[in-house]
């Protein structure tokens, strides 16, 4: 009789689902897949810094071209979440989502944008090319307007000055005139 249930109850156990693993074994269970996923992750964060170095690498003949006294450009892989080769402060290159295909984006005061996607080397190669051509052209266009003789700048140093000086004048002297005219009105008032 007593057998009897026993014997029921373990083979109705036999038949049901197992009991949820141990909370100890579920973590070990879980750290270990995410270790792989994470392995995975880290592992195509690598190409993409690798396939940033070789574009980098294929820069090198650009960069050893521009004069030393040109310090516009500087060029180098951040290898944060996402990767990027920055060719100066609002230029860089970054992977594609597919990780195959490399973008050379510019940042602008309306956000970013696409100079150039491609898949060849070469191609981005020469957008960068173009990109510090022009960059070159736009620093000269400043340094030459900004080229003024120093006698003019003394010259309108002066006038300056003097702009200053007959505006601090005037400025004495409607507070002085201001002033005379609130004490007569006090005085015709209150007197």
């Amino acid at each position: 009789m007593w057998g009897r249930k026993r014997r029921e109850v373990e083979e109705a156990k036999a038949g049901e689902p197992q009991p949820p693993e141990r909370l100890k074994d579920a973590l070990r269970k879980a750290r270990l897949d995410q270790a792989e996923r994470t392995g995975v992750v880290v592992d195509l964060h690598d190409a993409e810094v690798a396939r940033l170095e070789l574009l980098s690498e294929a820069l090198d003949p650009l960069f050893a071209e521009i004069p030393d006294s040109v310090d516009l450009f500087d060029r180098g892989i951040n290898r944060g979440d996402t990767p990027r080769l920055w060719i100066d402060a609002i230029a860089h290159a970054a992977m594609g989502r597919d990780k195959r295909l490399y973008r050379f984006l510019q940042d602008t005061r309306y956000g970013r944008t696409v100079l150039a996607e491609s898949t060849d080397v070469a191609e981005i190669v020469d957008a960068i090319t173009k990109y510090v051509a022009q960059r070159l052209i736009e620093r000269d266009r400043a340094l030459a307007s900004a080229a003024v003789p120093p006698r003019e700048l003394k010259q309108e140093a002066k006038s300056e000055r003097r702009r200053r000086r007959r505006r601090a004048f005037r400025t004495f002297f409607f507070g002085l005139l201001m002033g005379i005219a609130v004490m007569i009105a006090a005085a015709l008032l209150f007197g």
